[in-house]
């Protein structure tokens, strides 16, 4: 490598990886499929990327994020066991695919079958035992930064105080449960903010998060003290991150890369390229990996550049080294964007070589890349950069829905949990469901209009369960409220160290 001069300032790239609670929840085309397809395309490159990044002595590459709800699904007995079998199950088309009579068809199948073989491999060597080890490893290696997150992804600026409080301690408390090691940063759920909420991060541990670029007016080039506490948002560069998530001109989008919506159906494979903005479906050409490599390059070079000419702006306007954050969903790399692994494997590679430091939000903080306080506003990183897709018209039902669970559940536990110090494992189902009910997918995925009635049947259905417990426990039938939490608990099986007695009571104090 050639010397080059060191640009100023530090890049970060932060990766937010979550998917709603889907095991056990249907198969398809929403469900189980979803966390098999994310943890097959996703998950396993990216991990093995990191384990190459560690080993060739690379640190503090990323801050990666990861919901207490996924995590808790890369460590379930059956998920790991269906997700072997939906390996298999991938070889096994892809080999009938490669003896079709149709040669597009054909090459698909030997494409299909090298990289389920090597999946299989992959996840035998590494994951038979959960996604905790992985992430432990990891961690201990110095590559990576962890942040938490809430316990079931909560939206959390409409949720009751109480709940948001405890969802947000108890998910701290389950990353340390699995991961040995307590975050002191989260990536909030949906970037979701309103004042207040630093201090209960602060009274977390929290001490750095994330907001979008817009949250702090667009001045994203430092980190800022929120009010007068010590807790930093850090805002995601839109400038940059935009290069790659672009809905108009996005990398992912490129006519050779692979395409997300097109299906063979016959094998069930993804086998086209994305051909041309305006082709449809049944005119899309056959994916050809010959294409794609010096396109994955070029991409490289267009974001390593964009990064650096970022870093020497940004610099030379505030008069001293600049934060440049770019920010992703973890599952648009190899789930969206089939090459998306092998890009972002790429540009950190690359980036040291045109002399871009890369570190993660906790090393920006600690080598004092923050600014002066500032104050923030009602915000998220969605739609509007409000609270519209959680709260809009579309999803009105939802919200009543979210607020009438929540007061009845909130009401029974009262009851159930005062005076008592035994733990009471009904009291602990109806504070799970509750929180389930309360996913910020739901309303998500209704206003976004993907797969709308999948969304509300779980929000409905968590609901129900939540609702059912309650009416039991509340006219004494505590035998039978206990038969039911227990039933509900079974079909559910995560989050088992969740403790009702530790929701704060009325008046703010712990039990």
């Amino acid at each position: 490598m050639t010397d080059v001069d060191p640009v100023p300032g530090q890049f970060t790239l932060v990766l937010h990886s979550h998917l709603p609670w889907l095991v056990n929840h249907g198969r398809w085309p929403v469900g189980e499929e979803w966390l098999y397809q994310s943890w097959a395309h996703c998950y396993l490159p990216l991990y093995g990327m990191l384990r190459r990044l560690a080993a060739d002595g690379f640190t503090d590459q990323l801050s990666l994020g990861i919901t207490p709800v996924l995590a808790a699904q890369l460590d379930d007995p059956h998920a790991a066991a269906s997700m072997y079998e939906w390996l298999a199950d991938w070889q096994l088309r892809a080999m009938e695919a490669a003896v079709d009579d149709d040669p597009d068809r054909r090459a698909s199948g030997h494409r299909e079958y090298r990289e389920a073989a090597a999946a299989l491999a992959d996840f035998e060597q590494h994951w038979r035992h959960g996604g905790s080890p992985q992430i432990r490893s990891l961690v201990s290696s110095g590559v990576l930064e962890l942040l938490g997150g809430p316990l079931a992804h909560p939206f959390q600026p409409l949720l009751d105080e109480r709940l948001r409080r405890l969802s947000l301690t108890e998910g701290l408390a389950d990353a340390r449960l699995r991961w040995g090691t307590q975050p002191v940063g989260i990536w909030a759920p949906e970037c979701a903010y309103t004042p207040g909420m630093e201090r209960e991060y602060d009274d977390a541990g929290v001490g750095h998060f994330m907001v979008d670029g817009p949250t702090l007016r667009g001045d994203t080039a430092l980190g800022r003290p929120v009010g007068d506490s010590d807790v930093v948002a850090f805002g995601r560069d839109l400038t940059v991150s935009y290069r790659v998530w672009s809905p108009k001109s996005g990398y992912p989008g490129h006519s050779a890369y692979r395409d997300f919506h097109t299906y063979d159906h016959k094998t069930g494979f993804k086998p086209f390229r994305v051909t041309g903005k305006n082709v449809p479906g049944d005119a899309k050409k056959p994916y050809d990996p010959a294409l794609v490599d010096a396109v994955i390059d070029a991409h490289v070079e267009d974001f390593v550049d964009a990064v650096r000419t970022r870093m020497i702006d940004e610099s030379a306007r505030l008069g001293r080294p600049a934060l440049v954050v770019a920010a992703f969903d973890t599952e648009l790399y190899g789930h969206w964007w089939h090459e998306g692994p092998i890009w972002l494997e790429r540009v950190l590679r690359r980036l040291p070589e045109v002399g871009v430091t890369v570190g993660t939000l906790a090393s920006a903080r600690r080598d004092g890349f923050v600014g002066e306080p500032v104050e923030l506003a009602d915000s998220s990183w969605g739609s509007g950069k409000d609270w519209r897709v959680w709260e809009g018209p579309q999803v009105a039902h939802l919200v009543q829905l979210n607020a009438e669970v929540s007061e009845t559940a909130l009401d029974v536990l009262d009851k159930l949990l005062e005076g008592g110090h035994a733990r009471d494992t009904t009291a602990d189902q109806i504070l799970r469901e509750t929180l389930m009910t309360l996913q910020s997918d739901w309303p998500f995925m209704v206003s976004k209009d993907t797969a709308a009635g999948y969304a509300e049947d779980r929000a409905y259905k968590h609901a129900h369960a939540t609702r059912e417990i309650c009416a039991a426990a509340a006219a004494g039938r505590s035998e039978h409220a206990a038969r039911l939490a227990a039933g509900w608990r079974r079909a559910d099986n995560l989050f088992g160290a969740l403790d009702a007695r530790r929701l704060p009571s009325r008046d703010g104090s712990l039990r």
